[in-house]
């Protein structure tokens, strides 16, 4: 946990989030933890490892993002997910600069980091969100206020952020792995790409033989098709292009990408 706020003056909250956010970058770099927070991220590792799954990283992002809920819940009273007026969570996490294909977010209030822990691990849901398999970035604010702790943790499943070459050249080494040369011209590639069908026709230039349009955040993998197709050893070439993925309300990271093979 990377974020920590102990703060009882929660007027002109914009200015204090912006202050907060500043200091916590240094709380980042140096690893000096206030301990209620230290101690929920380190509970929740300690749990995930007894269930057999991977230790949440700090992810700076949704951190700040999970400051602003919680300096929100600390205002309230009444604890929520969203307030009237809030962006939902995955436009509060998007908006504060984190990448990713999964989010799920924890709120409670109690005494102490570790009594908010016990209260997480016996509630199905917030025990499923902090011990899930499917997440492997966390973000955790605590806030004191009317006597108690307010806590905010943001889980997600991280997504790089690459560009549309990076994306084409990861693309592309997955293709050329299945022995097949890579075209030098993406223009083509990228047209189709942005279509949802057919094929933009090239003036004078062979037409592909097989076209395959996907999108997916985990580019570590070619789809099922393509990979067979590449297997057969009925192409020589391809074309590997990237565009804008088509995700309704933009939040979530993905990246859409198509191949011609010729």
């Amino acid at each position: 946990m990377k974020i920590f706020l102990r703060t009882f003056l929660l007027a002109a909250l914009p200015a204090l989030v912006a202050a907060q956010i500043a200091a916590q970058g240094s709380h980042a770099s140096s690893g000096n933890l206030p301990a209620e927070a230290e101690e929920i991220r380190a509970l929740a590792n300690e749990a995930r490892a007894q269930a057999g799954v991977g230790p949440l990283v700090w992810d700076q992002s949704l951190a700040a993002a999970a400051l602003r809920h919680c300096l929100r819940m600390a205002e309230e009273g009444p604890i929520s997910h969203q307030y009237s007026g809030e962006p939902d969570l995955s436009a509060r996490t998007a908006g504060a600069g984190a990448h990713f294909s999964v989010v799920e977010e924890n709120v409670a209030t109690g005494p102490s980091g570790s009594a908010i822990h016990e209260e997480w691990m016996h509630s199905p849901g917030h025990r499923a969100n902090l011990l899930s398999p499917e997440v492997d970035r966390v973000g955790i604010a605590v806030v004191a206020a009317r006597g108690v702790l307010y806590a905010v943790a943001d889980y997600s499943r991280a997504v790089e952020q690459m560009s549309t070459t990076q994306v084409e050249a990861r693309v592309a080494a997955l293709v050329r792995a299945g022995g097949v040369a890579i075209l030098r011209d993406p223009s083509l590639a990228r047209a189709a790409c942005a279509t949802d069908e057919g094929m933009p026709r090239a003036s004078g230039g062979e037409m592909p033989r097989f076209v395959m349009r996907w999108q997916d955040a985990d580019l570590s993998q070619l789809p099922e098709a393509l990979a067979d197709r590449l297997a057969s050893g009925n192409f020589r070439q391809a074309a590997v292009g990237s565009c804008a993925a088509q995700i309704s309300g933009g939040s979530f990271t993905a990246y859409r990408v198509a191949v011609l093979l010729y």
